[in-house]
């Protein structure tokens, strides 16, 4: 799924709680947190978006794949495995 977010939108501070061993750690190796988080949260989003849109589209897919299997595809007759 493809970034719907744009790069250009200004940025917003906020507040996280994170465990201070693994921050330190990120700190020490130089990673860029927020950069980080925005990947992590880019991420969590498609995955929760595609469950979304399996579920609300659960009943045309099903209806889809029963006339599938009922009628094969249009494509059938020229496929050739």
């Amino acid at each position: 799924m493809r970034n719907n977010h744009s790069t250009q939108t200004a940025k917003k501070a906020t507040n996280l709680s994170l465990n201070s061993e693994l921050l330190a750690e990120a700190k020490r190796l130089h990673i860029n947190l927020s950069a980080t988080m925005e990947k992590a949260l880019q991420q969590e989003v498609n995955a929760r978006l595609r469950e979304e849109w399996a579920e609300q589209n659960k009943d045309a897919v099903e209806a889809c794949n029963k006339l599938t299997e009922e009628f094969g595809l249009f494509s059938d007759s020229y496929r050739k495995f």
